[in-house]
């Protein structure tokens, strides 16, 4: 398996001091149960760097849009942040890096076709990028991002494209980008004429996050409420007391 993360590290453009570091960004939970047979010694899972690596990854991603487009408005940016952290996102730069081969994955799951799955290959991405900050730097781990997350935006496209405009799509890349439960709408009210109805909704991201909005349609408000949301996740209000 050295040779194989010598070719990772070609690609990632970084050559690991604690090459343990990337060996267990690359360690998924499942092959933790095989450890006590003696089938590989790794200290860990790359849960805990997955972690920081989403954080880390979120910091640049913003850092980077803010210094490219400095006259878009805030909630474009947030959509366009939500692009490029999202799973779906992640996993196409996964599957650039053929990242599922270099997996160490448990029986099971090697079985299931771990390998190729979107969710274990975006958590895998981030975990890489975590390994990079620790062993590296921001250098190391911004070297990463802009050369694979950030390949070839253009906010052109992200304008032409009718998702950036879909504010419950953006709000549901946020949320799965942060971990959070996948949001849920709920109509509070609805009042007036048959012909004119105005719809209340209200989408809840768990606990943290919640947001009513009016619209002469369920999906309008809708929309609205998820925009709300969209904005308060990016400005949280301050702690009381």
């Amino acid at each position: 398996m050295g040779a194989e993360l010598e070719q990772l590290e070609a690609l990632v453009g970084h050559t690991f001091r604690a090459r343990e570091l990337l060996r267990r960004a690359l360690t998924h939970k499942s092959i933790i149960v095989e450890q006590s047979a003696g089938t590989l010694h790794v200290a860990s899972d790359n849960e805990q760097l997955e972690f920081l690596g989403d954080a880390v990854l979120g910091f640049l991603v913003s850092e980077e849009l803010m210094a490219r487009y400095p006259e878009l408005p805030e909630g474009r940016l947030s959509k366009i942040k939500a692009h490029l952290v999202s799973a779906a996102h992640l996993h196409e730069v996964a599957r650039q890096l053929s990242l599922g081969d270099y997996l160490y994955l448990g029986r099971g799951e090697e079985m299931s076709g771990g390998r190729a799955k979107r969710a274990l290959l975006a958590n895998a991405v981030e975990a890489v990028i975590a390994a990079l900050y620790l062993d590296g730097g921001m250098k190391a781990s911004r070297r990463f991002v802009e050369l694979y997350v950030l390949a070839g935006l253009d906010k052109s496209d992200y304008e032409s494209c009718g998702a950036i405009d879909d504010f419950k799509s953006a709000l549901q890349e946020a949320a799965q980008a942060r971990k959070l439960p996948q949001p849920r709408y709920v109509i509070v009210k609805e009042r007036g004429p048959e012909h004119s109805k105005t719809f209340t909704v209200e989408v809840r991201v768990g606990r943290e996050y919640s947001a009513q909005a009016d619209g002469n349609s369920k999906k309008s408000a809708g929309q609205k409420a998820a925009q709300l949301v969209l904005d308060r996740m990016s400005h949280p209000a301050p702690d009381a007391g």
